[in-house]
């Protein structure tokens, strides 16, 4: 589904993203992990377009990407969920799942509401609510929900988790994993590693900017001195908000 090769991207002098690589097979939910500033919300600007490149390319069912626009993008079969969910505040939950199927391929724009609301049963009964009033959780449905909305070949997830009480993360990855289990490709980006790693296929772990690790998530959820160096966490706690040890970009691991 998508194949992202030797990827750099810079920041005016600052060099964010490092000839980093992965691929993301159709049907799969893979991860993308580490500590702030270690690359991971640039790596997906980079594929949505909305930074260009220095090097390397994406490709996007075989075809080249690279450095499209972000509605180009989009038509293309891409939707982002971005941090902190953008949902528009002064919208009803029915306008802003609408505004989501703008760049939609065909068909009117509900013509899949009715599946879409199963998965996320609470937006049917906030259908003409203003979104400024949902709760954190409600927001972040209502934000894959708008992203749904295009009927994306690929979706796009940057720190879904951010902000949210336990018991709504736990529910927040289960309804991850539901999406999968209904043909969804997923592309996550997540500080919350151990819980990313519940619900994904495989992982990648950035660190300063390159892709050190990648692995089958089973293993890396094993390898806690490993996901201690890179992620800053172990003994199978989350790693939200947590930073690499110093140093740590400087180690290599073999998958």
């Amino acid at each position: 589904m998508l194949v992202v090769e030797d990827l750099t991207a810079r920041y005016g002098p600052i060099e964010a993203l490092r000839s980093a690589s992965l691929r993301v097979g159709a049907g799969e939910i893979v991860a993308v992990l580490g500590p702030n500033g270690a690359g991971k919300t640039t790596m997906l600007a980079a594929i949505m377009g909305l930074i260009k490149p220095v090097s390397g390319r994406v490709l996007l069912q075989g075809r080249d990407i690279t450095r499209q626009d972000p509605e180009r993008v989009v038509r293309l079969g891409v939707s982002l969920v971005p941090e902190h969910r953008r949902i528009f505040k002064n919208l009803t939950v029915r306008e802003n799942l609408r505004l989501g199927a703008a760049a939609r391929r065909g068909g009117p724009w509900d013509a899949d509401l009715g599946g879409l609301l199963e998965l996320f049963p609470i937006l049917a009964e906030r259908m003409g609510q203003l979104a400024g009033f949902l709760s954190g959780g409600e927001a972040q449905q209502l934000a894959i929900a708008r992203a749904l909305m295009g009927a994306p070949r690929l979706l796009l997830l940057d720190e879904p988790s951010l902000g949210l009480a336990p018991r709504l993360v736990e529910s927040l990855f289960e309804l991850i994993a539901g999406m999968r289990a209904r043909g969804f490709t997923i592309l996550l980006v997540e500080q919350n590693a151990y819980q990313a790693l519940e619900i994904a296929d495989r992982a990648y772990v950035l660190s300063n900017g390159r892709i050190q690790v990648e692995a089958p998530a089973e293993v890396l959820r094993d390898e806690e001195e490993l996901m201690r160096a890179y992620v800053g966490t172990g003994g199978g706690q989350a790693a939200g908000g947590a930073t690499a040890e110093r140093g740590a970009g400087d180690r290599r691991a073999a998958p």
